[in-house]
Parts: C-alpha cells; sequence; structure tokens
C-alpha cells in the first residue's frame, strides 16, 4: 500500500529537533565492514530504508549483522556467499555500487547491477568503472551487470576525475586501501562525509592523508581491521529542518548540528533575514515576523551551496518579498519539484539550469506527487505554509533519507500526519 502524508499549513514551528546520523555517511560506512574480516560497529545510524537496503545486501554477501540497540550496529563479513550484487537489491538504491570496490579490492572480482535511485540526472558509474580500469581491473558490461575481474589484485595509480564525485571518491577509496602501492585521487569530493570516512578507514589501518582537500593520497595495506565509529549528524536533515524554522517564521534549536559543515548555507540563510546562531554544538534558526529576502543561489560541490538543499531552498524564496534565481549546476533533472510547487501557487520558471521565483504572498494547499527525496521533503515544506491541505503522494522517497519526519515536525507544531494511499 502506498502512503502520502497529509499537511494542514499555517503553524509557526517552535522546539528543537535531534539530527539523525548521515545517511551519505553510513552507507559508505557499511560498505566499507566487506574490507576486513573484523568487526566494524557503527553507532548513530539512522533507520531508514536506504540503510536497510544496504543491510540486506551486504547480509546476502554473507556478513553478520547485530543491532545491538536501535542505531548500533555491528557487522562483521564472516563467511562471503558470494560477490554478486543483485538487480533487485541494487535497483532501489544507487549507493549500492558501493560494494564494487571493497569486492573488487578484497576478493579479485565483483559482479554488481547497475545502480538505481532517484531520477535526479545522469550519475553514470562510468568514473568508477574506469578508476577501478586503470587500477588494474579488467571489466565488463553484461546484461545489466558490471563484471570486474583483478585476479592479481589492484595496483595504485593517479586517478583524476574530470568532475567532483562524492560516491567515485568513497570507491576507490575502498579500493585504493587495500591496492598495492600508491593512489592519488585528484579532484576528490571534499564533503564532510568524505572527510569522515577516511577518518573510518584510517581507524581500521588505513593510510590516507589530505581529508579535506582535492587530492587524497592513500597507500595501500595488505589488511585492515575492525573499527568503532559514529556516525555524524545528517547536514541536509539539519539543513531541511533550518528552512522548515525560516519559511514557517518560526524558531527551531536544531540539536547536534554541525555548523562548519554548512557554512555557506547558513550565511545564505542569513541574507535573507534568517537568524542562525550557534548555541553549544547546536544551531537555534528563527525568523520571526518579517519577510524573506530573495537571494540568488548556485549549487556547487562542497563547500558550496548543496544541491540536496536546492528544492527546499527554492520553497523559501517562493514566498520571498521580491525575485530570485536558483542555478542548479550538479543534477540536470532536478527540477521536478517546481511544477508540483506551481501547482500550489507558486511563480515560478525553469531556464535552462536557473529557476527564476518571484515571490508570492502565499502558497495554496493542492495534492502534489513526489518525484525523488528531496522533491519529497520540498513539498512537505511547502505544505506547512500553504492556505488548506496539501497532500503528498508517493511518499516513500521521504523514507529514504528523513528519520521520523513527521513525529519531528509534528513535535514543533506542525499539523501533519501519514495516511494510507491508494494502491
Amino acid at each position: 500500500m502506498l502512503q502520502r502524508m497529509r499537511i494542514v499549513g499555517g503553524a509557526r514551528l517552535e522546539g528543537e529537533i535531534a539530527i539523525s546520523g548521515a545517511k551519505n555517511l553510513a552507507l559508505p560506512a557499511l560498505a566499507a565492514a566487506l574490507l576486513t574480516d573484523a568487526p566494524v560497529i557503527l553507532s548513530n545510524v539512522p533507520r531508514l530504508c536506504d540503510i536497510n537496503s544496504m543491510l540486506c545486501l551486504l547480509d546476502f554477501i554473507g556478513c553478520d549483522i547485530a543491532h545491538r540497540d536501535a542505531h548500533t550496529l555491528e557487522i562483521m563479513l564472516k563467511d562471503t556467499k558470494c560477490t554478486e550484487a543483485p538487480y533487485d537489491f541494487v535497483r532501489k538504491m544507487r549507493a549500492s555500487i558501493l560494494v564494487l570496490g571493497p569486492l573488487v579490492a578484497r576478493f579479485g572480482h565483483a559482479k554488481v547491477s547497475l545502480p538505481g535511485g532517484c531520477a535526479i540526472g545522469a550519475r553514470d558509474v562510468d568514473l568508477h568503472i574506469k578508476a577501478l580500469e586503470l587500477m588494474g581491473a579488467k571489466i565488463e558490461l553484461d546484461g545489466g551487470y558490471i563484471n570486474a575481474i583483478a585476479a592479481k589484485g589492484l595496483c595504485g595509480c593517479d586517478i583524476s576525475f574530470p568532475i567532483v564525485t562524492v560516491t567515485g571518491t568513497e570507491n576507490v577509496l575502498m579500493a585504493a586501501v587495500l591496492a598495492s602501492g600508491q593512489t592519488r585521487i585528484i579532484n576528490a569530493a571534499m564533503e564532510p562525509e568524505v572527510v569522515a570516512f577516511c577518518d573510518l578507514l584510517n581507524r581500521m589501518g588505513a593510510k590516507i592523508s589530505g581529508q579535506g582537500t582535492s587530492v587524497l593520497v592513500v597507500d595501500g595495506v595488505k589488511t585492515l581491521g575492525g573499527a568503532e565509529f559514529d556516525i555524524s549528524p545528517d547536514r541536509i536533515e539539519a539543513g531541511t529542518y533550518a528552512i522548515a524554522a525560516a519559511v514557517t517564521g518560526g524558531r527551531i534549536r536544531l540539536k547536534n548540528c554541525r555548523y562548519d559543515d554548512l557554512t555557506v548555507f547558513f550565511d545564505t540563510l542569513r541574507e535573507t533575514g534568517v537568524c542562525c546562531e550557534r548555541n553549544r554544538g547546536d544551531v537555534i534558526v528563527s525568523r520571526g515576523e518579517h519577510d524573506i529576502r530573495p537571494c540568488d543561489v548556485n549549487t556547487a560541490p562542497y563547500p558550496g551551496f548543496p544541491t540536496d538543499l536546492q528544492a527546499q531552498y527554492c520553497v523559501l524564496m517562493s514566498v520571498c518579498s521580491g525575485a530570485a534565481a536558483v542555478t542548479e549546476t550538479i543534477f540536470e533533472n532536478r527540477f521536478m519539484h517546481i511544477p508540483e510547487l506551481a501547482r500550489m501557487g507558486a511563480t515560478i520558471s525553469v531556464h535552462g539550469k536557473t529557476a527564476l521565483i518571484t515571490g508570492v504572498k502565499k502558497l495554496i494547499g493542492a495534492p502534489v506527487m513526489a518525484t525523488d527525496l528531496r522533491a519529497s521533503v520540498s513539498l512537505i515544506l511547502a505544505g506547512l505554509i500553504a492556505d488548506g491541505e496539501t497532500i503528498v503522494n508517493r511518499i516513500y522517497h521521504l523514507d529514504r533519507g528523513y528519520e521520523t519526519l513527521e513525529q519531528k515536525l509534528s513535535s514543533c507544531g506542525a499539523n501533519i500526519q501519514r495516511m494510507a494511499g491508494q494502491r
């Protein structure tokens, strides 16, 4: 049974929200358990559909998975049943491609289905494949699968990405830590999740330097051990709830929010007239009665404005006191929320990579359709400020990336509830 979300707008959100662990760190951290026979213990793991999908895949490969508590997992690869990631697992989540690097590095072969995931544009795995080929793997694409073989192991080399790729960087890192010799990853992703992931791998015995820069240097080792690791808070979730406070004219304390991971984002919010205050490890976001000022943004790889917050920011600009341009430079199909916002009264037109937004005084509740994870939550935010009732259909996307979203928003005064939908 498909589910939908019902929101009645108009409530000013006030309260506090605890930020969950970062999905985009937890997923590669889970894949890293394939690199060792020792247990990898991860705490602050969010309870999400994408996490469950990765755990099912790891179980299929041969990992023992123990739940120490609701957010702590112990993963241990005791008996490798196979080195395959079948289509039925991978089609649900493109991050499943992250098992490719560790399987080839450790076992010399892997068969991984080409991935699925949100339909927000081309996110080709070509960069992953080409990098592994440079490291000595022989790769064939056959029947929708990537067949990779490195019978004599992988060899370190220089890998220069033509564009920044987060999962590509993470996959190559996992391949390089067990490769012979030194690997340099040039134009590597600098996202906080990648920096933290390097920390996990180093705790397991890897030798990685250059974290936080565009060049990562990996000196391969023969084996890795286990580690205990705490998943850092999700900066995209934090940014989403920050916009919830801003757009409703409320005040929300974001518990366990790392301000420095979102500096450009918070600076942008300040330009719109929103107050963003650090407070003992938390961030307090508030707006009050004054209007939202327009502010143009261009998405960019870290440390730029996150593409994963673009859709949410469009909602804020849809009720600003003027006009703003939001330019998407990462994914070409990441404006699929725009027609749905227009159904709610937003004045937005798309010209190539740029959405031109003229603020309106109010949005109107309407039935809308979610197309991907971030588009889904942007429609929830729109519903929070719309007159009347908004029904967001196909909300299964939400559960891939937001833990207990309706409970967190309800605790701050939102009128929101999950409902059964049509089959």
